[in-house]
């Protein structure tokens, strides 16, 4: 059988890194096949060599940008820190890593925002890999003694309704001068040291009451 001739993950990745210009430079909506194709000097055809369909491109897009950012939550989980320290580093790391791309390029910034809005399904699976690790985070904090009487998706969703501003990139744009680590290291502490299914008195028994 004749070996198969495999298509060059460094001609990929070239490829990748010119869409990506093409889209800070002009905008989401220059990217098209034609223009890649023009701009890295390749025939319509051989593009489709790497890239079947405009979706196949922005799957790569999307996975070069948050390939970094994986990586950081790997190392994180990897790394033998308590639960509280864990789930720190899990959030502070992409947030100093968004928080300088967007200080480098703001504009850029907005772009990949708007892309992985118009495309959430796209960046969906990186999403739920996030809260995935955060659920292993929040299940040793368990075995440590955090979180009485939650389960572990509630946990997720409230833990996530606290942090959710520093790895968000829509929502952090709109606050990120306000956004710092050591704001958010007292977040993590009040988690660790408040967050249970324990009612202290902040739900009304009978309903809201105006002030």
């Amino acid at each position: 059988m004749a070996a198969s001739n495999p298509i060059s993950s460094e001609e990929r990745e070239r490829l990748v890194g010119i869409a990506l210009r093409i889209v800070e430079e002009r905008g989401g909506q220059a990217l098209t096949m034609n223009e890649l194709a023009a701009r890295a000097g390749l025939s319509a055809a051989h593009l489709g060599r790497h890239f079947e369909s405009k979706d196949t491109l922005l799957e790569a897009i999307a996975e070069h940008w948050f390939r970094p950012k994986v990586a950081i939550m790997d190392d994180v989980m990897a790394s033998d820190l308590p639960a509280r320290r864990k789930m720190y580093e899990f959030f502070a790391r992409r947030f100093v890593r968004l928080r300088d791309a967007y200080l480098a390029d703001p504009a850029a910034f907005q772009m990949y925002i708007e892309i992985g809005q118009e495309h959430f399904e796209l960046v969906r699976s990186y999403v739920d890999l996030g809260d995935h690790y955060l659920g292993e985070i929040i299940g040793e904090a368990m075995g440590e003694g955090y979180f009485a009487g939650l389960g572990v998706d509630e946990a997720i969703s409230l833990v996530n309704q606290m942090c959710t501003l520093y790895v968000n990139m829509g929502a952090m744009v709109y606050v990120i001068d306000r956004l710092s680590e050591d704001k958010l290291a007292r977040i993590i502490d009040a988690v660790f040291d408040g967050l249970s299914a324990q009612d202290r008195g902040a739900k009304s028994l009978s309903g809201l009451r105006a002030a």
